[in-house]
């Protein structure tokens, strides 16, 4: 394979950005660009990187040895300073001299293609990357750092000793040899309790991403708007003292305390003759059936108003919000949250309980890695194999066609950490990577 360069870092001004480095013959370069001509793999050198005789900065250098590298091949890591001018000067040398520039994905399919790590743990490190919560974290870390493959492999080594027990009786029964007993049904049976539980244990990688959501409705001048400022952190939506101002839905993300939510403001809920108006209130209400919490923000209690739209979405949780308590007596009888969106009053208690719903919506959760759709079907294909050859060995029927069933769940295993792939799947799971990674 062709020697491969990509950034590695975001391609903005910061105080350090590195470039990575991999593919046959890539080191022989290392004394024209650095003028090393010795090196130790894994030592870190500071060194001058040149453009012929032109001093383009002074860097760090890490020189990695194929096969001891992540790609597998030769490879080396650049740190220079993080200035977009000097990272456009590097990329230019590297053209210079004719390395090519890497696809998104590229380092890690060459760390497949050299056995570096399985198909499922580069899905896993992608969403390794991607993941905005702790507990996304924690579920493809499970996955990403060999633990689901090493499930996978004694999955494997089991389906495998049916298998022979299985197929030694097929083809050496006439001899006398005895391969299969009475104990193959129960150890079978075992197997599909135990692949099952293995996989309870998974959570959607869809499932688990899918940001919660956060609504902000009540009556009009309550200060919805300004709450949803506050909760946001800048000025997003407009405030203003005139009724109707918020007719659009608005959104934006929250990342508080590891954990990121949306919030929606709405249109001010009253009885209104302007139509625009009007159709902004509807998609409130609208909007409200999907939330997973709303936020009825008032400035004094309403409790018509206030059953009324906990009645919306009876599945979602409901927390009454009294705002503008700098001007307001706080009235913590009838409110669940008493806040002044003005001096910022109440809101850590609010983001607070936010997040702890959240995170307890996710404690409830047994779930020990995180898998993508790719994963649930082929669990669930592995899954109906093994019923289907416990259900032949019990019903006397073909051993051949046990024997079948049994191949079937080992080779799906197979296609699932990759020992059997496609160019197109791998074109699909490495073109979602990040560049540089």
């Amino acid at each position: 394979m062709s020697v491969v360069y990509a950034l590695a870092t975001p391609p903005v001004k910061s105080a350090i950005c590195v470039f990575r480095v991999s593919g046959e013959g890539c080191l022989k370069y290392l004394n024209l660009l650095f003028g090393l001509s010795g090196f130790e793999p894994r030592k870190f050198y500071l060194a001058e990187m040149k453009d012929e005789e032109v001093l383009v900065d002074k860097v760090g250098l890490v020189v990695f040895s194929g096969p001891q590298s992540y790609t597998g091949e030769d490879s080396f890591e650049v740190y220079a300073h993080g200035s977009l001018g000097v990272m456009s000067l590097i990329i230019d040398v590297f053209k210079k001299i004719g390395f090519s520039e890497a696809a998104p994905g590229e380092f890690t399919k060459r760390a497949f293609l050299n056995d570096k790590i399985s198909l499922n743990e580069a899905e896993s490190l992608s969403d390794f990357v991607d993941s905005t919560s702790s507990k996304e974290v924690f579920l493809s870390g499970a996955s990403l750092f060999g633990d689901l493959s090493k499930r996978m492999d004694g999955f494997s080594n089991r389906i495998n000793e049916a298998r022979i027990r299985v197929e030694g009786e097929i083809d050496f029964s006439d001899e006398g040899e005895v391969f299969m007993d009475d104990l193959l049904v129960s150890d079978l049976g075992l197997l599909v309790e135990d692949f099952s539980s293995f996989v309870s244990l998974c959570a959607s990688r869809k499932e688990v991403s899918t940001k919660k959501s956060v609504l902000l409705v009540g009556p009009p001048n309550s200060g919805k708007s300004s709450v949803f400022n506050r909760l946001v952190g800048y000025e997003r939506a407009i405030v203003a003292d005139q009724p109707g101002t918020t007719r659009d839905l608005i959104s934006s993300e929250v990342f508080f305390r590891s954990s990121v939510f949306s919030v929606f403001d709405t249109a001010g809920v009253r009885e209104t003759d302007d139509v625009v108006e009007e159709k902004g209130i509807q998609m409130s209400l609208a909007q409200l059936q999907e939330a997973d919490i709303v936020l009825g923000v008032f400035e004094k209690h309403d409790e018509d108003l206030v059953s009324k739209l906990r009645s919306v979405q009876p599945g979602a949780m409901f927390l009454s919000i009294q705002n503008k308590v700098d001007i307001n007596t706080a009235d913590n009888d009838l409110f669940d949250f008493c806040v002044s969106a003005k001096t910022g009053a109440g809101f850590s208690d609010l983001k607070k309980a936010i997040v702890s719903f959240f995170n307890e919506e996710v404690n409830q959760s047994e779930s020990v890695y995180l898998i993508r759709d790719r994963h649930v079907k082929i669990f669930n294909s592995v899954v109906g194999n093994l019923e289907s050859a416990l259900e032949g060995l019990k019903n006397n029927k073909e051993l051949e066609l046990v024997a079948e069933d049994l191949k079937n769940s080992r080779s799906h295993l197979d296609e699932l950490i990759g020992k059997k792939f496609s160019d197109s799947l791998l074109g699909d799971i490495f073109s979602s990577f990040c560049i540089g990674k």
